[in-house]
């Protein structure tokens, strides 16, 4: 005879089945996990952040401002006797030398203006031949008296003017030398000869304007202004320090945002402030042999006075402003991210110096700074240097 279950046994049953089914899914779970049953769940790693020790390095005082780059010698070439284009010797955009023939105007009608003023200078001279013979008859004649004292001062007279015609003459042949010397327009020195005005076959005089312009390149001036507060500033700063305002190091830095390599060195200031802007304008010689400085062209100049002086540097990433200010995040001893409040100085490339808040040594949060909280743990690792080139090294 089959006994019927009681609500007991029922109820045990259920609940000895859903303890079963917990346990099993309990395991399931640990299991997929990868953990045993019976094992904590392990605490967070800290975060990762990339920090960077500060370094003390030599930093030089500088001061930067916009100038425009000079040419030293800058001619514009014009013609000086009109007439018709008939050379043109030069490639636009290319070096020329001093001499270097350019232009030449059509020199006939100028070669022929020159005979004829030699011709002249050659009947002067035989006029004043003869009339220097016609004084000395005059003369021999005066002494037997078969000539008056009138006539005689009449020869001399007529000697002199012919003296003075030769001068005339020889006036007007230089004249037409200098004209005929002016046909050939040459350079009067040496650089880089811009674009031509006037094409051969046209007609050019003095009333063309300029027929192409010849800017010298090296070594080439850079101006910039400076205010007048600034000039005072600086030559007591120079004055402190014992140097000497020509000895002041300009750099240039390039539109392209490189920096020119050569460096350049003042070598004027103006006696003159300009009222509108309170302004001296200053000038600077820089060497120039590959041609890059370009007059006219606009660049960066940065001048370092003095001694380099020793200073905490930090890379520029690592800074954060607040409403406080600037600040930065540091690795402590105990390797909790700490905010330290710092003041800056002068920035020098990717770096920045500290004046103040930091001491060399201190780990830099440049990375990751956005992951984590002041007082919390991190992990730091240092900044990664510069990537070898693919493809392995040369063995």
């Amino acid at each position: 005879m089959i006994s019927t279950p009681t609500r007991a046994s029922l109820r045990s049953i259920r609940c000895k089945g859903a303890l079963a089914l917990l346990s099993a899914t309990t395991l399931l779970t640990l299991n997929a996990c990868g953990e045993k049953p019976g094992t904590a769940t392990g605490a967070a790693p800290p975060p990762s952040v990339v920090a960077a020790p500060a370094t003390v390095a030599p930093v030089e005082d500088q001061s930067q401002f916009v100038g425009r780059v000079v040419a030293v010698n800058k001619v514009e070439l014009q013609a000086r006797v009109q007439g018709f284009l008939k050379e043109r010797n030069f490639t636009e955009g290319q070096p020329v030398q001093t001499g270097d023939l350019l232009f030449l105007i059509e020199p006939d009608q100028y070669e022929s203006i020159v005979q004829q003023r030699e011709a002249d200078v050659t009947k002067a001279e035989a006029d004043a031949k003869n009339a220097d013979a016609q004084l000395a008859r005059g003369e021999e004649l005066l002494k037997s008296k078969n000539i008056s004292q009138s006539q005689v001062d009449e020869l001399r007279a007529a000697a002199g003017i012919a003296e003075a015609s030769i001068a005339q003459a020889k006036a007007a042949l230089a004249a037409a030398v200098l004209d005929l010397g002016y046909t050939k327009v040459t350079a009067p020195i040496a650089g880089r000869i811009g674009l031509a005005k006037y094409t051969v076959g046209n007609l050019v005089g003095p009333s063309s304007g300029t027929l192409a312009t010849i800017v010298s390149r090296d070594p080439i001036y850079v101006q910039f202004p400076l205010t007048q507060r600034e000039l005072l500033k600086a030559k007591r700063d120079i004055k402190e320090k014992g140097g000497n305002p020509g000895e002041v190091i300009v750099r240039l830095r390039l539109p392209d945002g490189s920096l020119y390599e050569r460096p350049g060195h003042l070598n004027f200031v103006d006696v003159t402030t300009d009222p509108g802007t309170d302004t001296v304008s200053l000038r600077a010689e820089f060497p120039n042999p590959e041609g890059i400085l370009v007059d006219g062209q606009y660049v960066g100049v940065t001048a370092q006075a003095g001694e380099p002086r020793s200073a905490i540097m930090i890379p520029q990433a690592a800074l954060q402003v607040d409403q406080q200010g600037v600040f930065v995040m540091v690795v402590d001893s105990d390797k909790k991210a700490e905010v330290r409040r710092i003041q800056t100085g002068q920035q020098v490339g990717p770096d920045v110096a500290v004046t103040q808040g930091l001491d060399e040594g201190d780990l830099v949060i440049t990375e990751g700074v956005q992951k984590i909280r002041p007082g919390q743990v991190v992990s730091a690792t240092p900044a990664e240097g510069p990537k070898a080139p693919e493809g392995g090294s040369d063995r």
